[in-house]
């Protein structure tokens, strides 16, 4: 089935869908993006999801994006859509059409929303930690931006090596976050996830254990990853996902206690209220 892609107000056929080739978010990575998940056809916390699209805009300087026209976007999307039991939503907001080069243009900006199925992920991650570090004081840091670079080559390099997700460290030597997800570590019964200032996103699903599961945020070196009782991943569309392996050390028990709790909490909390 070919579901319809809304691109800036017009419901299209995905194969008529089309942005120009001068649009910034492809010339040059100008945009900021939201992935949400769907539970059978249901968006899940787009509000939070789209107060970050907006924030992102900010941070980067774009025009303030319609979010009750993107909120539209979704519903006729999702509408034209199976209900499957997992979904993702994405959202892209460009800068768009521009020059060739860094210079923004002035024909406005591209806004696109696509649904497709979601497949879930393994009951555990195995996670290769990289080399190469976030910039935590960087213009982009703890932006979700198009220019995912990085990212694309990090999670290449941890599949090459039996990952499913690769792990940042920082400038400052500390644990950031993965290319797609918040990480929550287990040290002395306690849990932990690194602070915003470390360059991580502010994931909502991370937001949302934070508040759900009484975590604490703190810095934390990229050391304590291996040593960890336990941890787990969390993004849109894996929830709260365990840690098995970091490299070749294999951590003490996935899931833990703790992580269990969290799994089970979000499951409930998230199942309650799908806008929380």
């Amino acid at each position: 089935m070919n579901v319809p892609v809304w691109v800036n107000g017009e419901l299209l056929d995905p194969a008529q869908a089309t942005v120009s080739v001068f649009d910034h978010g492809l010339m040059v990575g100008d945009g900021v993006f939201e992935t949400i998940k769907t539970v059978k056809g249901r968006p899940f916390a787009l509000t939070r999801h789209l107060d970050r699209l907006k924030l992102s805009a900010q941070r980067m300087d774009l025009p303030e994006p319609d979010q009750e026209a993107i909120r539209d976007g979704v519903a006729r999307c999702v509408a034209a859509a199976p209900a499957w039991d997992l979904g993702r939503i994405r959202i892209t907001y460009t800068s768009g059409p521009g020059p060739l080069g860094s210079d923004r243009g002035d024909q406005g900006t591209t806004t696109i929303v696509i649904v497709g199925e979601q497949k879930p992920f393994p009951a555990t991650a195995d996670v290769t930690v990289v080399p190469w570090p976030r910039n935590e004081r960087g213009a982009l840091s703890g932006v979700k931006s198009t220019s995912y670079g990085d990212n694309a080559k990090a999670l290449a390099y941890a599949k090459a090596r039996g990952g499913g997700e690769a792990v940042f460290g920082n400038l400052a030597g500390n644990l950031c976050e993965g290319t797609g997800s918040n990480i929550f570590i287990v040290r002395d019964g306690r849990l932990f996830t690194p602070t915003l200032a470390s360059g991580c996103l502010a994931g909502v699903t991370r937001a949302l254990v934070l508040e759900w599961s009484g975590a604490e945020e703190t810095d934390l070196p990229l050391s304590a990853l291996y040593s960890a009782e336990e941890a787990f991943l969390t993004s849109t569309t894996r929830d709260v996902q365990p840690i098995a392996r970091v490299d070749d050390t294999v951590l003490p028990v996935a899931p833990g206690p703790l992580t269990a709790k969290a799994m089970r909490v979000f499951a409930e909390r998230s199942a309650a209220d799908l806008d929380p």
